[in-house]
C-alpha cells in the first residue's frame, strides 16, 4: 500500500484533482456508518510463518508473482485475505493472497514495482529470488467475501490480486457473476492468461489504451446483474466513481478495498508521544500517525491502513483524539485517526 496523499491525483496525471477529493470525502461520509456497523474488526493473528520463495514469475509490466512455501501445510485462508510480509530488510508490507485457497501447499502474492515508493516493492523485484527467505504473519482478512447469488467483480490493475480468488470461488459455487478488469494497457494487467480460462462471456477486459480514457463508475457498473454484490479493488479514483454511481446501477451492495491509504483531506500537524519507548513523533499534516510512528517503531502492528480492521488500535494514555474509525474512546486507530494537538499512546 502506498503512502497517503493530501489530495488524490487527477485522472490525467497532471496535478491534484480537488473534484475527486471532494467526491471521495462525500462518498466516505455517506457510507461510513453502514460500512462500520456491519464489519467486525480483523482479529490479530500472532504467528510468524517462515517461508521460502520457490518461484518468481513475471506476470505483466513491472509485476511479478511469488510462490511461497513453508514446512508442511500452510494456515488456511479465504478469498480477500492478505499476508503481512516481513522482507529481509525488515520492511513490512501487506500483499493479498491470489492463489488457490484450497491448495495449502503454498501461498501466492503479486507485487507491482513502485519506482517512487518507499522501497518495499523494489526490494521484492530486485532482491528476492528462488531460495530467498521471508517471514509472513497472518493470513488476515479485512476484505471478507460473503455468499451471494449474484456478483460483479471489478479490478483495477494490481487490484486483481484479492479479486481473482473471489471470481474463481463464485464460479465454483455456480453463482451468477461478471468480472470487469481495467487498467492502463493489456501489458500492465497481470494474470490475463489465467482469466482466459474462465467463461469469457462473463469477463470484460477494459484497458484505457483501447478506449482512450479511464472508465467511469457508471460504465463499470453497467455489467452488474440485478441485485448483485459488487466487489472491487483498485485505485482511489476508480473506487470513488463506483461509490458515487452505485445508486443508479442494478447492483445491490458494494464491498471495496483500495490498494492505497485513504487521502488525508483536512489534516493538521500534531505530536505523538510513545510512552513505552520515550519517542516523541511529529506527524505532518499530510501524513498519518502510522506512517510517522513506523519510522521510529517499524514493528508497530497494522494491516488495512483504511481505518476499519482494528489491527492498529492503540490505547490512549493522554490527550484528545479525533476519531475517524470505529474505535473505543480510549484507543486510537493510528492509520487514520488524528489529534488536535498532542496525544500519548501506549507504545
Amino acid at each position: 500500500m502506498a503512502g497517503a496523499r493530501a489530495i488524490p491525483p487527477a485522472l490525467d496525471g497532471h496535478g491534484p484533482d480537488r473534484f475527486l477529493w471532494a467526491l471521495d470525502k462525500l462518498a466516505t461520509s455517506m457510507e461510513w456508518l453502514q460500512r462500520n456497523s456491519r464489519r467486525k474488526p480483523v482479529e490479530a493473528v500472532d504467528r510468524d510463518i517462515p517461508l521460502e520463495v520457490s518461484e518468481v514469475r513475471v506476470e505483466a509490466d513491472d509485476v511479478v508473482s511469488l510462490r511461497l512455501t513453508g514446512e508442511g501445510l500452510l494456515p488456511a485462508w479465504q478469498p480477500g485475505a492478505h499476508l503481512d510480509v516481513v522482507l529481509p530488510s525488515g520492511r513490512k508490507r501487506q500483499y493479498s493472497l491470489c492463489g488457490d485457497p484450497g491448495d495449502r501447499r503454498y501461498y501466492r502474492i503479486a507485487v507491482r514495482r513502485i519506482a517512487d515508493g518507499e522501497g518495499g516493492s523494489r526490494e521484492v523485484h530486485d532482491e528476492l529470488r528462488p531460495g530467498s527467505r521471508i517471514v509472513a504473519r497472518g493470513p488476515r482478512n479485512a476484505f471478507p467475501f460473503v455468499t451471494a447469488e449474484k456478483y460483479l467483480f471489478i479490478a483495477g490493475g494490481i487490484g486483481v490480486t484479492p479479486i481473482l480468488p473471489m471470481v474463481r470461488t463464485a464460479a465454483a459455487r455456480g453463482a451468477d457473476w461478471r468480472f470487469v478488469y481495467t487498467g492502463r494497457s493489456r501489458e500492465s494487467l497481470p494474470f490475463l492468461d489465467e482469466l482466459a480460462e474462465l467463461d469469457q462471456e462473463r469477463v470484460w477486459i477494459r484497458p484505457d489504451t483501447e478506449f482512450g480514457i479511464p472508465a467511469s463508475g457508471a460504465e463499470l457498473l453497467e455489467h452488474a446483474p440485478a441485485g448483485a454484490a459488487v466487489y472491487c479493488c483498485g485505485p482511489v479514483p476508480m473506487i470513488t466513481g463506483i461509490r458515487v454511481d452505485l445508486p443508479g446501477s442494478a447492483a445491490d451492495s458494494l464491498h471495496w478495498e483500495r490498494f492505497s491509504a485513504p487521502p488525508i483531506v483536512d489534516g493538521e500537524p500534531f505530536t505523538v508521544e510513545l510512552a513505552r519507548t520515550g519517542h516523541e513523533v511529529q506527524v505532518p499534516a499530510d501524513r498519518s500517525a502510522l506512517e510517522a510512528i513506523s519510522e521510529v517503531l517499524p514493528q508497530v502492528s497494522y494491516s488495512c491502513r483504511q481505518g476499519f480492521c482494528g489491527t492498529c488500535h492503540v490505547r490512549v494514555l493522554g490527550g484528545a483524539v479525533d476519531h475517524r474509525a470505529r474505535e473505543a474512546d480510549d484507543h486510537m486507530a493510528i492509520c487514520v485517526s488524528r489529534s488536535a494537538g498532542r496525544v500519548v499512546l501506549d507504545l
